[in-house]
C-alpha cells in the first residue's frame, strides 16, 4: 500500500533564503527571478509577516476540490499524494481556480495557449525515490519531506519538546479534510495570512452533493465546453495542415 507523502514546513525555522523557489523554478523549467506571490511562473513563493517567512504552494489536499469540479478530468489525485494537472484535457473553464479553498491555481493569461499552473509536488522525482526539490535544498531544515503520518508525529514531538515555542496546531491536519502540506508555527496562523476558518469536512463532498442535484446541467455544460475546446483545436490543426500542404507544393 502506497503511503501518502507530505511535507512539514516549520515556520520557526525558515530563514527566507528563497532557495526553495529557485530550486522549484529550475526543476520545472520556469522563468528565473524572485517572486513574492504565486503565479504561473512561481509554484511556491515566500511572503513575510512581521519577520516570519511563510511559504505558499499547492496544499495537495487529501480530497481535492479541484479534482471534483473539473468537468473533463484534467485534475487527478495520485495515491502517493500529488494532485496533478493534464493540460491536454483542460478546456480552460477555470472551475479549479474558483473552487480551490487555498486560491492556488494560476492561469497563463498572457499565453496564446494558456494552461493552469501550480505545484506538482515534484511527482516525477517522487516516482524515482527522490524528495521534492524544495525540500532537498532547504538549508535550515524548515521543510521536511516524508510520510504524512510520520510528519504529524514529528510535529507533535516538537510541540512536546519545546512547548513554549509553538502554537498547538498543525495547519493542514484537518482543514477541508486534510492536506499533504503541513505547517507548524510559533505565531497564530490567523496572524500569518492563513485562512483559519475553513471547514474540516472535504469541500469535494459539498461539490458532489450539489452536482447530484443538477446532473443534467453539469453534463450538458461539460459537453458544451468540451465541444468548444475541440472545435477550436481542430481549426488550429486544419490550419496547420493546410499551411504544411502549401509549403510542400512550393
Amino acid at each position: 500500500m502506497t503511503s501518502v507523502k507530505g511535507m512539514l514546513i516549520d515556520l520557526t525555522m525558515c530563514i527566507g533564503c528563497n532557495q526553495c523557489q529557485d530550486a522549484c523554478k529550475k526543476t520545472n523549467g520556469l522563468a528565473d527571478g524572485e517572486e513574492k506571490q504565486l503565479s504561473a511562473s512561481a509554484y511556491t513563493a515566500l511572503s513575510e509577516y512581521n519577520g516570519v517567512y511563510v511559504r505558499r504552494m499547492c496544499q495537495h489536499c487529501l480530497e481535492p476540490t479541484c479534482v471534483s469540479v473539473c468537468p473533463v478530468g484534467a485534475f487527478t489525485k495520485t495515491a502517493a499524494g500529488p494532485v496533478l494537472y493534464d493540460e491536454n484535457k483542460c478546456i480552460g473553464c477555470r472551475y479549479c481556480m474558483q473552487a480551490c479553498p487555498f486560491q492556488v491555481p494560476r492561469y497563463e493569461w498572457g499565453s496564446t495557449h494558456p494552461r493552469v499552473q501550480k505545484c506538482k509536488f515534484c511527482e516525477s522525482r517522487l516516482r524515482v525515490g527522490q524528495q521534492p526539490a524544495c525540500a532537498e535544498i532547504c538549508p535550515s531544515g524548515a521543510t521536511k519531506f516524508g510520510d504524512r503520518d510520520d510528519l504529524l508525529k514529528e510535529a507533535y514531538a516538537r510541540f512536546a519538546a519545546e512547548p513554549g515555542k509553538y502554537v498547538n496546531r498543525v495547519y493542514g491536519l484537518e482543514e477541508v479534510g486534510g492536506t499533504s502540506i503541513l505547517y507548524i508555527s510559533g505565531i497564530p496562523f490567523e496572524n500569518l495570512g492563513f485562512n483559519t476558518k475553513l471547514q474540516k469536512a472535504p469541500m469535494s463532498l459539498l461539490t458532489w452533493n450539489a452536482l447530484e442535484k443538477v446532473p443534467s446541467v453539469f453534463t450538458v455544460g461539460g459537453v458544451l465546453l468540451y465541444g468548444i475546446w475541440w472545435i477550436t483545436n481542430r481549426r488550429k490543426e486544419l490550419a496547420q495542415e493546410a499551411e504544411q500542404q502549401g509549403k510542400e507544393r512550393q
